[in-house]
């Protein structure tokens, strides 16, 4: 599939656990290799630490049980550490599908051959199938209005592998200040650019490191911040938006390579007709929003962009 959208502002022209878990249970399909689930039976799902909250873990746990009629297996979640646990267990096979970001994705690729089946849209509109990085700092820091305040200041990126949480943030401060010559190792770097710099971890620990005044500015997906705000973990009034990004091709479900392609189509025609509220609310964090079907095109330019910043 592909869509009219515009990626990222920036362009390219700008920076040229779980345990193993039980099998399928009686009058269950039968584990083994043609199983959807592999030799154990089970068919698994990873998702990021952004997804770890209390209403998200219900939500989940709704997909997996409806997934689990359509497959003939149980399927069960694991809660990965970070974006490259991820990519290590679709690598060897601890875990068939997962949930992640653009750049995962394009890290994911140079590791093993996942490939990408549905992502989130907005309304089901494959043409709201993008998000935003923004930065943000408190709202009473009267030194910081805009992305060009942020030099000297403390910034605290989400992840290495995130994509609105470190890699368009990192393309987005380097357009923002030509004459600094910076690259990727200067803006992640102790008293070079920045006062001092580190990795918040998830997105939502980032938002309340800005509110506790730990950091002066951090990166957020725009969606995240709106689902934090509507689920009362912060305030509108906490924190001002300094900086907004052009869009951003939205997160997707992935396969394994080990994924046959029977599986990979009951899959895709499993996510792209689901329908459970709770489940778009609480774990893609964008109510109304529905899975739309994608493939490799979609992240051309994300895959690209990654390759550039990481030669710096």
């Amino acid at each position: 599939m592909i869509m009219n959208k515009k990626l990222i502002g920036i362009g390219l022209t700008v920076l040229m656990a779980a345990s193993m878990l039980a099998g399928c249970s009686a009058g269950e399909q039968t584990a083994g290799a043609n199983s959807p689930g592999g030799e154990d039976g089970v068919f698994t799902i990873a998702y990021a630490p952004n997804e770890s909250t209390t209403e998200s873990a219900d939500a989940r746990n709704g997909l997996a049980k409806d997934l689990s009629e359509t497959l003939g297996c149980e399927v069960e979640e694991i809660q990965a550490s970070d974006y490259n646990a991820i990519i290590e267990a679709l690598r060897t096979g601890k875990a068939d599908m997962a949930y992640m970001g653009s750049q995962a994705l394009a890290l994911g690729v140079e590791r093993t051959d996942l490939e990408p089946i549905v992502m989130k849209a907005e309304d089901g509109d494959p043409e709201k199938a993008i998000y935003h990085s923004v930065l943000i700092a408190s709202s009473g820091n009267n030194e910081i209005n805009s992305i060009e305040d942020i030099k000297g200041k403390t910034m605290a990126f989400v992840d290495p592998d995130s994509t609105s949480g470190n890699l368009v943030p990192t393309a987005e401060i380097i357009r923002a200040f030509p004459d600094d010559a910076l690259n990727s190792d200067i803006l992640h770097t102790n008293g070079d650019f920045f006062e001092a710099v580190s990795f918040s971890g998830s997105h939502q620990a980032g938002l309340q490191a800005v509110i506790k005044g730990d950091v002066d500015v951090v990166p957020i997906s725009d969606q995240i911040l709106a689902s934090e705000i509507a689920h009362g973990n912060a305030a509108e009034s906490d924190v001002k938006i300094i900086h907004e990004s052009g869009a951003i091709p939205a997160e997707a479900m992935v396969v394994g390579e080990h994924v046959d392609q029977e599986t990979r189509d009951k899959l895709t025609e499993f996510l792209t007709s689901y329908e459970n509220e709770n489940y778009f609310t609480d774990v893609i964090k964008l109510p109304g929003a529905r899975f739309v079907a994608c493939d490799m095109s979609d992240y051309e330019e994300i895959i690209e962009l990654n390759k550039i910043i990481n030669e710096f």
